[in-house]
C-alpha cells in the first residue's frame, strides 16, 4: 500500500510538471480560451481547493493587485474560487481590460484518484495536485510555478 501511494504522488507530480513544461514549448505565450472545472468538484472540496489556489496566487502577483478578468464555467469551484479571489481584495470583472486588468483562467481535472488544479496568469502558472476529504481538501504535492518573464 505504501508502495502505491508513492508512486500515486509520483505520477501526481510528474503530471503537474509535463503541463508546464507543455506551456513553456510555446514561448510563454498566454492565451485564455477560458476556465473548467472538468473534476466537477463538490462545494466543500471545491472550496478547500480554491482557497489554496488563490492564497498562492496572491503570494505570487500580491493582494488585490488588480481586476482579474475571468472567464468561467457554471460549477461549484467557479464560485468558490470567485469567493476567494474577492476575500483576497481582487475584483473579478470577466470583460475586464486594460492595464490594471490580469488574465486568468483555471483548470481543474482528476488523474489517479487526485485533483489537479492550475492556475494561468500572463506572469506566472501554478499548478499542485490535492487530495479531496469529507471535509475540503488538502494539497497533496508541492506547488509547482512558472514564472513569465518579459521579452
Amino acid at each position: 500500500m505504501l508502495v502505491n501511494s508513492k508512486i500515486s504522488r509520483v505520477v501526481s507530480i510528474v503530471l503537474v510538471s509535463v503541463s508546464l513544461a507543455a506551456c513553456t514549448t510555446t514561448g510563454g505565450y498566454f492565451s485564455p480560451q477560458g476556465s473548467i472545472d472538468a473534476a466537477n468538484l463538490d462545494a466543500t472540496a471545491a472550496d478547500g481547493v480554491a482557497a489554496d489556489m488563490v492564497a498562492r496566487l496572491a503570494e505570487h502577483v500580491g493582494p488585490g493587485t488588480g481586476t482579474i478578468a475571468l472567464k468561467s464555467d457554471n460549477t461549484a469551484f467557479a464560485s468558490a474560487f470567485d469567493k476567494h479571489l474577492r476575500t483576497w481584495g481582487y475584483a473579478v470583472d470577466p470583460a475586464a481590460s486594460g492595464g490594471g486588468a490580469i488574465a486568468l483562467a483555471y483548470t481543474v481535472d482528476t488523474a489517479d484518484g487526485q485533483v489537479l488544479a492550475r492556475i494561468s496568469t500572463p506572469s506566472v502558472e501554478l499548478a499542485r495536485s490535492y487530495q479531496t476529504t469529507t471535509t475540503g481538501a488538502v494539497p497533496s504535492s508541492p506547488l509547482s510555478v512558472m514564472t513569465r518573464g518579459k521579452s
